[in-house]
């Protein structure tokens, strides 16, 4: 069982059930995060492994500042199974709070900047952080104040840190504090809970999702031997650290791969372009509009960037023909789609040697067990669209509650993605839909996202989402939300575009709503959930 008995997940068997096999089998570097990173210091301490800004971080920089505001931590009663949260910008100071923790045998949990009061505290509160580091501010607002609002709300929250502020409680106070005082490195169990975070929330309230040092690591490593990523290479990441791409590919690849990363405070497609060059990175993976923006800058300048090698894009939507457009804005870049999530990570990882199917599936599956299964949970044959139900070594442990993990977590220990797709038989995934998107409409089945592809096609539509809506007669219907590009096109001429593509009239919307921008995740997924409640208030 887990060691802390405070924590939400003490009920949480270490291996956990799903997991056993993998530990038996050996499939696991067993080294924490801390040992993979000492011993990249020992054998190159002057590699940087982190740039931020005009800032260049070394391993042997790194370890000294982790290693100090460990010992600080230490001093303010922090201990092993500790949860340290941190909503931190993409800044180096975010990898050293990683370190550190990981030194410490603390719990991290990174929370996105863009989340607020009602959020962050519900976060908080979930996993019983003990200590909460924030900028000072950020983006013209004031973290600082927020994070001492909730703190008189959560009895477990004992310290508010600032990053980039000043005062005894600044990081940069901690550090100076910790500078050359022993440090007593606590044993770590290298399969225990090491990070929990919690999901964008698609369908409603956030779940922590459990990982420990050798899950992600072990992801690390295999997406880097597919994409060719070699140590001592460097790599963008634009994406939110305290996001699932962003904290592995940012900030913990530097201490698994031996690479370093270029932190972006904030994505400008320019920049980005600068920064490659600059400091002739080899790749990212980030979403699908960076991927878009990047092309559109290479094309305009006419810079092709050679030696850019890779983009791997996903977490939303990816048109088919993207891809293709995007690759020849670049010299040697192949782009392609990915499917993952928080849960397990990177279930496919993408085709970067072959084109058609880098642009018209979601990757090749690769380290995970894959089923398709339809809603009694039978196996489907390739072709047949289903539920993705995916299990292996890179999976999480479990969500923080128990109730929670036994409900996404099958008997033979796959977990259900929630996400609908087919299978080829040259072991693609490609994503049809969301299992909660398949509107019921008088007892039929619809698809959400073949409707969506449909007004995709439109010119006057630049994004569409549509989802279910209360029907008194035939239980649900069709509502359609639109974001237009240009000139609002009229209901009736969407309809009839729908019409047009032979679609069953059953899957023409009923109703279309047009908004300027959709509710949506950090990742940048649209929370359905909230258009559905849309809807459904102004039906009422």
């Amino acid at each position: 069982m887990n060691e802390n008995s405070n924590a939400p997940w003490a009920w949480l068997p270490i291996p956990p059930a799903h997991l056993r096999a993998f530990a038996e089998a050996g499939a696991w570097d067993r080294r924490t995060i801390a040992e993979r990173a000492e011993a990249l210091v020992a054998a190159d301490p002057g590699f940087v492994a982190f740039v931020d800004g005009a800032v260049s971080m070394t391993r042997a920089e790194l370890w000294a500042e982790a290693e100090a505001l460990a010992v600080a931590l230490h001093a303010r009663g922090l201990r092993p199974g500790d949860v340290i949260a941190f909503q931190v910008p993409n800044w180096r100071e975010a990898a050293a709070i990683n370190l550190a923790a990981a030194l410490s045998g603390l719990v991290i949990n990174p929370i996105v900047p863009i989340y607020r009061d009602h959020e962050v505290v519900q976060m908080l509160a979930d996993c019983r952080a003990r200590a909460l580091f924030v900028p000072a501010s950020f983006r013209k607002f004031d973290y600082a104040a927020m994070a001492l609002r909730l703190k008189a709300q959560l009895p477990a929250l004992a310290h508010v840190f600032t990053v980039r502020g000043a005062g005894e409680g600044d990081y940069a106070a901690l550090v100076a504090e910790g500078r050359g005082r022993p440090f007593a490195r606590p044993r770590v169990d290298p399969l225990g809970v090491k990070l929990v975070l919690y999901t964008s929330g698609t369908t409603g309230r956030p779940k922590g999702v459990l990982h420990s040092h050798c899950t992600l690591a072990h992801i690390l490593a295999a997406s880097a031997a597919h994409w060719g990523v070699q140590p001592g290479e460097a790599t963008l990441m634009p994406s939110p650290v305290t996001h699932i791409s962003g904290y592995a590919n940012g900030l913990e690849a530097p201490l698994v791969c031996g690479t370093r990363t270029v932190l972006m405070e904030s994505w400008d497609a320019a920049e980005a372009l600068a920064l490659i060059e600059r400091h002739g990175l080899v790749g990212t993976v980030a979403a699908t509009p960076f991927l878009v923006e990047l092309a559109q800058v290479a094309r305009d300048s006419g810079r092709r960037l050679p030696g850019f090698r890779f983009f791997a894009c996903g977490g939303a939507a990816v048109p088919a023909e993207l891809i293709p457009a995007a690759n020849a804005a670049f010299a040697d870049c192949r782009a392609f789609r990915v499917f993952g999530a928080s849960e397990v990570p990177l279930v496919t990882f993408g085709w970067p040697h072959d084109a058609h199917l880098a642009a018209t599936t979601d990757g090749e599956i690769v380290d995970y067990q894959v089923r398709i299964v339809d809603g009694a949970d039978r196996d489907l044959p390739d072709g047949q669209e289903g539920e993705i139900l995916a299990r292996g070594p890179g999976m999480m442990l479990g969500y923080a509650d128990e109730a929670q993990t036994r409900e996404a977590i099958t008997n033979d220990g796959y977990f259900r993605t929630g996400d609908l797709g087919v299978r080829s038989a040259e072991g693609a995934i490609t994503i049809t839909g969301r299992k909660k998107d398949l509107i019921i409409r008088g007892g039929e089945n619809i698809s959400a996202k073949e409707i969506e592809d449909v007004l995709h096609g439109h010119p006057a539509v630049r994004e569409a989402a549509v989802v279910a809506m209360p029907h008194e007669r035939l239980g649900e219907g069709v509502c359609a939300f639109v974001i237009a590009r240009g000139a609002v096109p009229t209901a009736a001429e969407l309809a009839a575009h729908v019409a047009a593509s032979g679609l069953a009239k059953q899957k023409i919307p009923e109703r279309f709503e047009f908004l300027a921008d959709f509710p949506r995740t950090a990742s940048g997924k649209v929370r359905k959930d909230r258009l559905r409640a849309d809807i459904a208030a102004r039906l009422a």
